[in-house]
Order: C-alpha cells, then structure tokens, then sequence
C-alpha cells in the first residue's frame, strides 16, 4: 500500500527551467521499491510536461547514489506476473529519462549498483565523485542484471559490459570515466561546480535544437547506417528551419553573439 506523504524522491525546479530530481531514501541506501520508482516516474511525467524545462540533474542523499531494487521487496512477493510487473515499471521509467526532450544528467557522489548503475547508463551525461563506485552485481546473488546489461551494453563496450555483468565487480570512477560510463570526476567538494559548468553549457544552448538532437541520437544508434542518415539529414534540415538555428547562422555569419529568443 502506498504511503503518498513519504517523500522517497524530492522534485524541485528554478526559473531557469532547471529540474532537480533527488533520491531521498539515504538509510537504505536509495533503493529503487515500487513506490520510489512511483514517485520517480511521476516526476519524469511532469518535466515531460513542462514546456520551460531545460535540463534535469538526478543525485541523491546519503552514501549512496541507489543501491539498485529493493531486494526484501522482492522477495516478499515471489511470483511470476509480480516479477514481470516489477521490471516492467522499471524498465518505462528508465524509458521516460531517454524520452525527454532535454539532456538529464546523474550526479553520483557514492555507490551505484544493479538498477542504480542502470539509471546512472540511462542518463544523457553523468559526473562523479572520485569515491564512487559502480557495479551490476545481481549475478553474485544467482540474479544476472538483464535490464541494467541493456543500458550498459549501450554505454560501454561490449567486452567492458559483459565483464562487469559476469563478475559483478565493482570498478571505481575513474575506470567507469575511461570505460565511458560517467563523463567526468571530480573530488566530492567539486561536484556541485562540475554540475554547474555543464548546466550553464545546456542553457546557453537552443531548447530545440537539443531536442531535435537527443531525439535523434538515440533513434539512430538503433537504426542500420544508411537509415541513421536519412534519419539524421531529416532532423538537420528541421532544425535549420527552426528561428533558432537561422539566428545562430545569422550570427555567425555577422560575427555576433546570437540573439536566440527565452
């Protein structure tokens, strides 16, 4: 039964349209329970909503930036069609992160395991602290981390992905920055400038042409070579019709600063 008033994941968003999204669980260590993963999916939905949205940054209280399911609320309930229903939920709000027309960041200041490793992959652009640590570790528990392998896979190499999804070790920020995970590291008391650094980048940038982009940068990574292109020649040459990108054009050719409209 849900409990509405317990707030497992805290929302907040600036004039700037920068959305703040916290996993607020830090005595058990952020796990992703059906509620939580509720209340995350709610907060997806309204961003998706919101026109003046520019970016969203996940982070999370504690010493840990999600431990991944709630493992004793799985084991409650050990049947089939919960399963299925489980995982399902998980999967659409790992979908709802890639679908938002604007870039979403993760923020991870601790350890990132199975489903939290998963949300940290699904994200657009990730920054860490240099204690974090990374892992999809389900196999040590006779459980291969198949849901987190698909964001993985999509993220690392192959060999990398399989590596971690098979030993279930856990590899630290600096390899997960080298493996292609996180984008950058920085030391704990340099996260929240690191954040901003990549923030104030996203909003000095068109909303549209970065939406017409991440669209399409997800779309064609799936698509054979010659599709990606059709595919990306199409989004060009909207985009190029959008007044952003004919200022921006304009502007360069002027040798001026854009004047791109809020």
């Amino acid at each position: 039964m849900r409990e509405p008033h317990v707030d497992l994941v805290l929302h907040s968003s600036d004039a700037c349209g920068v959305h703040q999204i916290c996993l607020n669980q830090p005595d058990a260590f952020n796990v992703l329970s059906s509620e939580a993963m509720h209340q995350l999916q709610v907060a997806l939905d309204a961003i998706a909503k919101d026109e003046q949205a520019r970016v969203v940054v996940i982070s999370a209280k504690g010493r840990a930036f999600c431990a991944g399911h709630d493992l004793r609320e799985m084991r409650a309930s050990p049947s089939l069609d919960y399963y299925k229903t489980l995982f399902h939920q998980c999967s659409r709000m790992m979908m709802s992160v890639q679908r938002l027309p604007v870039p979403v960041m993760a923020v991870v200041d601790g350890i990132a395991t199975a489903a939290g490793c998963q949300l940290v992959a699904m994200c657009d652009l990730a920054v860490a602290s240099q204690t974090s640590k990374f892992a999809v570790s389900g196999v040590n528990l006779g459980l291969f981390c198949a849901t987190p392998s698909v964001a993985l896979s999509r993220n690392l190499s192959r060999k990398a992905a399989f590596e971690m999804l098979v030993t279930g070790d856990f590899i630290s920020a600096e390899q997960a920055l080298v493996k292609g995970l996180v984008n950058s590291v920085v030391p704990s008391a340099e996260l929240e400038a690191m954040q901003s650094v990549y923030v104030s980048s996203i909003l000095a940038k068109p909303r549209k042409a970065i939406a017409i982009g991440k669209k399409l940068f997800y779309e064609q990574l799936e698509q054979p070579i010659e599709a990606a292109y059709l595919n990306a020649e199409n989004a060009m040459a909207c985009n190029m019709m959008d007044d952003s990108a004919l200022e921006g054009v304009q502007a360069f050719i002027d040798k001026r600063k854009p004047a791109w409209k809020p």
